[in-house]
């Protein structure tokens, strides 16, 4: 009942459909950028108590920027033997 009357409002205000478009499109691009963010990276955490030290794992060598031009990722010296003393 309630999409009758969306439907009836815009075929009467004709100019409002682009802005539900727009609006839409935008909320869709938010959302897909989010779970990309989620599955994706590094620094969000799901599941704290599976990995309680998450960032043990991030590799040095992959950029973990969404974009990232002309910059080369090495693993920092001093980073290494702290980890290899931990062990």
């Amino acid at each position: 009942m309630a999409n009758l009357g969306f439907f009836q409002l815009l075929r009467k205000n004709k100019e409002l459909i682009p802005l539900i478009g727009f609006v839409s499109l935008a909320a869709g691009g938010a959302l897909t950028a989010s779970l990309y963010s989620l599955c994706t990276k590094s620094d969000v955490i799901v599941n704290k108590s599976g990995n309680p030290e998450p960032w043990e794992n991030v590799n040095p060598n992959k950029a973990q920027k969404l974009l990232s031009i002309n910059q080369e990722w090495k693993s920092i010296e001093e980073l290494e033997k702290v980890k290899k003393m931990m062990k």
